[in-house]
């Protein structure tokens, strides 16, 4: 369920992202409307804590911090948790590199769907991402009150992230995960 709604949350953001850029599009004389992913940092590069000597967009960092924060909240959720045994047997273990891979796809979903120009998402659609016969990571179809939960933890990730309840833009992805839905829930 953890990547399941994780991978919501990118789904809502690109859709997001979609839309402000098809706003944005109408006159090449006009000023281009601020997009979410503007809203959230932008393009402003700033210094990287995970890696000081290197540079990140703002916007970026912030959505990676959530990500981030949401995959730990999930993963001590045992309501959901269940969803990515895989996942979290690779880290008791020491093994990282399917955490890695986790979160910069949904990063790199979330980035694009909120209008971040400088990436692209290559992983799968929703709907395949978060169906066990087409993603041997996910160990089960989610349900209504899996998709639930999972928005419970992406607020609670995103205030561990920093971000309060109260910010708009949280709201705005709270739309775009909530518009996923029914990829998403299959069960």
């Amino acid at each position: 369920m953890k990547k399941i709604t994780l991978f919501a949350l990118v789904a809502t953001l690109g859709c997001t992202v979609m839309f402000t850029q098809s706003c944005s599009k109408s006159n090449n004389d006009a000023p281009v409307a601020p997009t979410l992913y503007d809203s959230l940092g932008g393009t402003v590069m700033v210094t990287d804590p995970a890696n000081t000597s290197v540079k990140i967009e703002a916007g970026r960092l912030l959505i990676r911090n959530i990500i981030d924060s949401t995959i730990f909240v999930i993963a001590a959720d045992s309501k959901i948790n269940g969803f990515f045994k895989v996942l979290l047997a690779e880290v008791t273990a020491g093994n990282t590199s399917g955490f890695a891979a986790l979160s910069k796809s949904l990063t790199d979903f979330v980035c694009v769907g909120t209008g971040a120009k400088n990436f692209t998402y290559g992983g799968k659609s929703m709907a395949a991402a978060h169906d066990p016969a087409q993603n041997s990571r996910m160990n089960g179809k989610a349900a209504n009150a899996d998709m639930d939960q999972f928005e419970v933890d992406l607020v609670a990730g995103a205030k561990k992230a920093g971000v309060p309840s109260t910010n708009a833009a949280l709201g705005s992805v709270a739309r775009i995960v909530e518009s996923l839905r029914s990829a998403v829930v299959q069960k």
